[in-house]
Parts: C-alpha cells; sequence; structure tokens
C-alpha cells in the first residue's frame, strides 16, 4: 500500500472545486493500492467581496464580461459535470456570491478536529445544493454542527480574529508557490494538478507519480 499527500487549494466559492474533489474521490476507488492524505488550503476567489455578498449571476457576468446567455450555458455545463462526479448543483437567480473568509477560519479550526473535509462538503452542498447564505452567522453555524463541530467553539471562533492570520499566511503561501487558480491539487508536496479533472485524469496521474515516488531511492 501507498501513501500519498494531496494538497487541495480551494474555495468554498468555486464549483469546479467540489467537481474536482468528487473526481478525485472517483479515481482514488479505482486505486484501491494508494491511501491518500487530503488537505485544504485557503485560496479567496474574491478577498474584496463585501460581507453582504453579491448576486453570483451578476458577479460572474462582471468579473468575465459575459452574457446572461453564457451564464446560462456555464451553469448547464456545471450542472452536467456535477451530476457526472456525484454532486448536485442547484443555481437559483437569488444565489450569491460571498466573501468566503469566515469560512477559510472555521475549516482551519475544523483540520485540527480531524473534520476538515467533512466540513468543506457540507459547505459546498449548503453553497450550491440548497442555496443557503454562507455569509449568515447562523446558517454558517448549524453547517459546522451538522458535521459533529462544536457550535459554542466555532462561535467563539466567528466572534473573534482567530485563525485570521493563518488563513492570511496560507494564502500568501499559496501565492507565492505561483498558484493563481482553484482547485490546484499538490501531491507529495512536488506536482500539480489543476482544474476539476474527469476522474481518468486522476488515475493517470497518480499512478505515475507512485511510480515515480516508489523508484526514488
Amino acid at each position: 500500500m501507498s501513501r500519498i499527500s494531496i494538497e487541495i487549494v480551494s474555495d468554498v466559492m468555486c464549483p469546479w472545486c467540489v467537481i474536482g474533489y468528487k473526481n478525485l474521490e472517483k479515481a482514488l476507488q479505482e486505486l484501491p493500492d494508494i491511501e491518500a492524505d487530503v488537505e485544504w488550503h485557503a485560496f479567496e476567489l474574491n478577498p474584496q467581496m463585501p460581507r453582504e455578498g453579491q448576486n453570483m449571476r451578476e458577479h460572474l457576468m462582471e468579473k468575465y464580461g459575459i452574457t446572461e446567455a453564457q451564464s446560462d450555458e456555464n451553469r448547464d455545463r456545471i450542472r452536467q459535470m456535477g451530476e457526472a462526479a456525484g454532486f448536485t448543483f442547484q443555481f437559483a437567480d437569488d444565489g450569491m456570491m460571498i466573501n468566503s473568509f469566515d469560512c477559510h477560519r472555521l475549516l482551519t479550526w475544523a483540520k485540527s478536529e480531524g473534520k476538515q473535509t467533512e466540513l468543506k462538503l457540507a459547505l459546498f452542498k449548503a453553497h450550491f445544493t440548497d442555496n443557503q447564505r454562507l455569509n449568515d452567522p447562523e446558517i454558517l453555524l448549524a453547517v459546522v454542527e451538522s458535521v459533529g463541530l462544536d457550535r459554542t467553539r466555532a462561535q467563539a471562533i466567528l466572534d473573534s480574529d482567530e485563525y485570521s492570520e493563518t488563513v492570511r499566511e496560507e494564502q500568501q503561501r499559496m501565492h507565492q508557490m505561483g498558484i493563481q487558480s482553484v482547485p490546484t491539487f499538490i501531491v507529495n508536496q512536488k506536482y500539480a494538478i489543476t482544474g476539476g479533472q474527469p476522474p481518468q485524469t486522476f488515475v493517470q496521474a497518480l499512478r505515475q507519480i507512485d511510480s515515480e515516488s516508489s523508484q526514488t531511492p
């Protein structure tokens, strides 16, 4: 049994991040001889986003200079890719793009509790499937509680600056490594796989990486 590390640079607001992760899961199921230690790293797509957020469609049309028809095409493509990966996207006209900094703070804490991936997936579902507003502290706390994390402790984190510096330092380190887009999957601290790749791409890449690693003296 080989053991590899996979660090995922990601933002909760990124649909391709959950597509990529679900496809990574499928790939690992095809590789029973490889066991992966997964860790998530913070990356804010919109660090200047105000706390109240912005309508998701309006934000993406402004950011990428696309039309409403192109936005609909993108949504359809993401829905189809999500369905193939095993994740449900339910885009709503009132869906919001929010500032995800507090989500990253809670994910940093969840790592120390052994619940980071569980919380990440719960946040993806809340945002993209259930159309919940993750800038609402009560909703955010309910998601935290749903994966078995302590609500009172999470509330204390949200009421303070705890983990803020850790998140900022982590994001700075990702930028210094040259990472400019998400998702980015860093395997064994050496190899990078970018984007919401299909399962077979992950299978081929991880097999090759594992083979090269096993040959290294």
